[in-house]
């Protein structure tokens, strides 16, 4: 072989040559692992190379080629790491490839479930209670045992802390520090709640409470805020109650909002009771002397009865409070302890073993009674003079003397009134400090709230007895139908009827739950429903949805009772029929026999008289809010939400801080979006307080014809008739001409000639400020 045609790595570097010849050299350049050179191949006479070659060498062996591929040298831009979508989906498939990413990097692409902080607590917290789960649905199945009232009354006058009070005895929680000072406010859910120290929600609670002969009732009870502004959870709240049980500060008395509370208590056709709540403010704070006290609280009493003798002459008579008929309840509920004059009379007649009617004894202890000790007999004229009335010599001196010596530490003096009373303390409890000392004292005193429960038992009708009251008065259908009968039975068995009020949104605040109370049939679980809303009547089904009951709950303030039914009587939280609702609605089963109608909308006693402007500061952001805007509406009841002509989005509403709140969940829980507001506008109303002295009169264009109009005051008593639901335009026409000529002497043409009583059919008035 000529080595120049090679070069030292035996690659050929001669002359082009043919196919047949370039087959040679590449078999000459590649020798064998055992040879370092071989010689050229024999070649056939025709010159072709390998025309001789053996069989062997023309075999191929798959193997060969099988591992020349598993060891090939692949670059990495050659690699195949994914199969095509033709090689998954099959053919025919339209691949997109994107040059650049959709998705923000900042913005995950699984995002982990959205959970907003705005709670105390945890759902799951504080459920450790003296009752169990299925004694409280026992209870619940008997609408004679169940109370459904709501706490009503002014600012700061103590219904949170009555309600801390009736928690601590129904459930393994301590709601005080080792100090005494109260440290929780169970019913203020909400972290804005806490930190203000004002409630804003009304929030339900089921309670099993013992009455003084030991027999436990299932007590419903809804704390509402006392805030002015927040009116509208009042309003709610005592649309799914039985009664209202109204707190009033025993130092400050009869408030702007406690006025509010009795006229709107009277409107709904509910029966009030009272309690003095923090009596001892007149010992500690006032220091009034025992005398003065009384006549402070016989004060506030008769100022309660003057509001619901004025209210109630148009709706109709109202059981005046009154101590000796046993509804109204005194406490401290700061200290622990409430009583009545009845379990207080119990009490006494306990502890001195006496054989004698307490009923008798408690009707004694209030008014200008007084107690001869030489003839032991009550008597209206003092035996003495000096003498002090029953309710001083009984009650007021007593206590007066425990939390004198208790402040005064002393010890010895207070075993020997303690030992009086049937209370014996250990040494240890008297080294407490003044506050856990004197709520252990008034605790061993006076024991559970069975004073309390007594007088819910006495003087708020049942379920069952309350159920008549309201339908006649919130069901807008015939009051002759079988649902009405079902309804008004608090039939258990009869057709689903349940009226929604309230919504409570979820941890993540993307949806709400629903509650309200279950006048007739049962609801369950997995059971499909009509949601009907408030535009809803039998001539127009639109707004009407079907929806799924997912998930039932007792709610229990900050933690949640999971059911799978709740019977007529109950208040129950709902999942999964929210969508359709806005503000109320009624839930009924599907292909009922006869029509259905709505429970009444909810008419408040007040008016959104505050108007902002709101828009996101980003203004691609705008649906975000829109949604956020929808939500506040569910979730406050007298919220309004609307979009002007000019195209801005405006809210309504009580006033500042109702805004401040409103604004607050808008940015914070419904849109998370940074949102301008302008400047609030005010709504200015005005009354009529005597005759126009000029005819005010428009022409229609062609000038042939002329309506003129005279301003004059109403009759007194009409706006508030009209207010009250005495007389309406929904009528017959008989009925309403008969209204106004028996009770204010209108003439037939007169009572005909009415158009309307207002833009949404009741009259709205307010005095000019």
């Amino acid at each position: 072989m000529d080595d120049s045609l090679y070069d030292e790595f035996g690659n050929y570097i001669g002359p082009e040559l043919a196919d047949s010849d370039a087959d040679d050299s590449d078999a000459a350049a590649s020798p064998s692992p055992s040879q370092s050179r071989s010689p050229s191949p024999a070649r056939s006479p025709s010159g072709s190379p390998n025309s001789r070659r053996p069989a062997a060498l023309m075999d191929v062996d798959d193997d060969d080629y099988a591992d020349a591929a598993q060891n090939a040298v692949v670059l990495a831009e050659d690699k195949k790491y994914y199969p095509t979508a033709e090689e998954v989906y099959g053919p025919g498939v339209e691949a997109l490839v994107m040059d650049e990413d959709e998705q923000a990097l900042e913005k995950p692409i699984v995002a982990p479930p959205r959970v907003v902080k705005f709670e105390v607590g945890t759902r799951a917290g504080a459920t450790s209670t003296y009752a169990s789960t299925d004694f409280i649905l026992g209870l619940a199945s008997n609408p004679l045992l169940v109370r459904n009232v709501a706490l009503v009354g002014h600012l700061q006058h103590g219904k949170t802390v009555f309600m801390d009070m009736l928690v601590e005895q129904t459930h393994e929680v301590d709601t005080f520090d080792s100090e005494g000072e109260r440290h929780i406010r169970f019913t203020d859910t909400r972290v804005d709640e806490q930190e203000r120290r004002v409630s804003i929600k009304a929030v339900p609670m089921s309670l099993v409470l013992e009455s003084g002969n030991g027999k436990s009732y299932l007590c419903n009870i809804m704390d509402t805020p006392g805030h002015v502004n927040f009116s509208d959870e009042m309003t709610a709240a005592l649309r799914l109650a039985d009664g209202a049980v109204l707190v009033v500060d025993a130092a400050e008395g009869v408030m702007v909002n406690t006025e509010r509370a009795i006229r709107h208590a009277i409107q709904e056709r509910l029966p009030i009771v009272v309690v003095i709540n923090k009596v001892d403010r007149l010992i500690t704070e006032l220091k009034l002397p025992p005398n003065d006290a009384y006549f402070k609280l016989r004060h506030t009493l008769d100022t309660i009865n003057d509001l619901i003798s004025s209210c109630s002459t148009t709706v109709g008579g109202t059981q005046l409070v009154d101590p000796a008929a046993g509804n109204v309840c005194f406490a401290s509920g700061s200290a622990g302890w409430s009583f009545t004059l009845q379990s207080f009379a119990h009490l006494y007649l306990k502890i001195h073993g006496i054989q004698f009617d307490h009923e008798k004894f408690a009707s004694r202890l209030w008014g200008d009674l007084y107690y001869d000790h030489n003839s032991r007999t009550f008597k209206k004229k003092p035996p003495a003079a000096g003498a002090n009335r029953s309710f001083i010599e009984f009650i007021l001196e007593p206590l007066y003397k425990i939390y004198s010596q208790v402040v005064g530490e002393q010890q010895k003096i207070l075993e020997i009134t303690l030992a009086d009373l049937g209370v014996t303390l250990s040494n240890a409890a008297y080294k407490l400090n003044v506050r856990p000392l004197l709520r252990l004292a008034c605790r061993s005193i006076f024991g559970t709230a069975t004073g309390f429960t007594d007088m819910l038992v006495k003087n708020i009708p049942n379920v069952k007895d309350g159920a008549a009251r309201k339908i006649e008065h919130i069901y807008t259908g015939q009051q002759d139908s079988s649902i009405v009968d079902a309804m008004k039975k608090c039939d258990s068995h009869g057709p689903l009827m349940v009226n929604v009020t309230k919504l409570y949104p979820k941890p993540d605040c993307s949806v709400f739950d629903a509650f309200g109370r279950v006048y007739s049939g049962t609801i369950q679980t997995g059971q499909t429903v009509w949601v009907l809303g408030e535009g809803y009547s039998p001539d127009d089904e639109e707004d009407m949805t079907v929806k799924e009951v997912t998930k039932l709950w007792v709610y229990q303030a900050r933690y949640r009772v999971p059911i799978s039914n709740a019977p007529a009587g109950s208040w129950v939280l709902i999942e999964g029929v929210d969508a359709s609702i806005m503000k109320t609605a009624t839930i009924c089963p599907m292909n009922m026999d006869e029509d259905v109608y709505i429970f009444r909308p909810l008419r408040f006693n007040t008016l959104p008289v505050v108007k902002i402007a709101a828009e996101p500061l980003n203004p691609s952001e705008l649906p975000k809010m829109v949604e956020g805007l929808r939500k506040i509406s569910k979730s406050y009841p007298l919220a309004i939400t609307k979009v002007e002509e000019s195209g801005e989005h405006t809210i309504l509403g009580t006033g500042e801080l109702y805004l401040d709140s409103i604004m607050k969940d808008l940015r914070e829980l419904y849109s998370e979006v940074e949102v301008k507001v302008a400047d609030p506008v005010v709504t200015f109303c005005e009354t009529v307080v005597d005759t126009s002295s000029m005819k005010c009169f428009a022409e229609t264009p062609n000038k042939r014809n002329k309506i003129t109009m005279l301003a004059e005051p109403l009759e007194k008593g009409l706006a508030e008739d009209i207010e009250n639901g005495l007389v309406s335009l929904d009528s017959r026409q008989k009925e309403v001409t008969d209204f106004f000529r028996q009770r204010y002497q209108w003439d037939v043409l007169a009572a005909r000639s009415i158009w309307a009583f207002g833009p949404d059919k009741q009259v709205r008035w307010q005095t000019a400020y």
